[in-house]
């Protein structure tokens, strides 16, 4: 799917009520970024983008969410990696670091994602038990139940081919799920397949590739569009000078 599907000058549909008051020009700009791997990934895109943290910032033992940079009208903010579309849609954050898997689940038309960072690659998949899957045939699903974090993804794949899928939602262990018999499929996502094979699982299905990519809250976009571009800008010649 691709990183931004509407226009950038088209109106969003169901924009917050609120967000406008978080995207004034006078504001300092907050940058949403992901806890967990993808943050090691991230930072050298960060140092080649001129961004560098507070040292609290890679402190294991710091309990702050909000850090300083060397920056002064940008601070960062680190979050779950689900939370940070919603902090950047309701404009609690001008900018941020999200996977499309994140994106597609929730579609916030507040949203523009312009650039592919190239990192976080792994692939949204459908797994179940190796013994299921030697003898399954995907293609004669009429239903299926499915323990994932992503229903509303899962049911609009399931149903572009006509089945019908009732979603078990579960944020984490979802390779539990066959084992205890709470369903027979999962819908994840898969880097190496390795906890899959621990598990006894095995891949039935390709739904989507998932990268991060670099969001941008629309109002903001609209309201300092210089600032904006800037740092769209410098990711941009970031992940060129990675990929070079």
């Amino acid at each position: 799917m691709p990183a931004d599907t509407r226009a950038l000058g088209a109106p969003a549909p169901s924009t917050p009520a609120d967000a406008s008051s978080n995207v004034s020009a006078s504001q300092p700009l907050v940058l949403a970024l992901p806890k967990g791997r993808i943050l090691k990934e991230l930072r050298p895109l960060l140092a080649h983008a001129g961004i560098e943290p507070e040292a609290a910032f890679d402190d294991a033992d710091s309990r702050l969410l909000r850090f300083a940079t060397n920056i002064p009208n940008l601070s960062i903010i680190r979050v779950r990696s689900f939370d940070v579309a919603t902090f950047v849609a309701f404009g609690a954050a001008h900018l941020g670091v999200a996977g499309n898997d994140v994106l597609m689940e929730f579609d916030y038309p507040e949203i523009y994602a312009p650039l592919d960072l190239g990192i976080g690659k792994c692939r949204l998949s459908v797994a179940e038990p190796v013994e299921l899957g030697e003898s399954d045939d995907p293609s004669r699903w009429s239903h299926v139940r499915v323990a994932t974090k992503y229903p509303e993804v899962t049911r609009k794949h399931f149903a572009a081919r006509g089945v019908q899928a009732e979603c078990v939602k579960l944020n984490g262990a979802m390779e539990l799920a066959p084992t205890l018999g709470l369903c027979r499929r999962i819908v994840d996502l898969v880097s190496t397949g390795s906890t899959l094979k621990a598990n006894g699982l095995v891949e039935i299905e390709h739904i989507a590739d998932v990268t991060s990519r670099l969001i941008v809250n629309r109002a903001a976009f609209k309201t300092r569009p210089e600032e904006i571009s800037g740092w769209i800008d410098r990711f941009r010649e970031a992940v060129n000078a990675r990929q070079a």
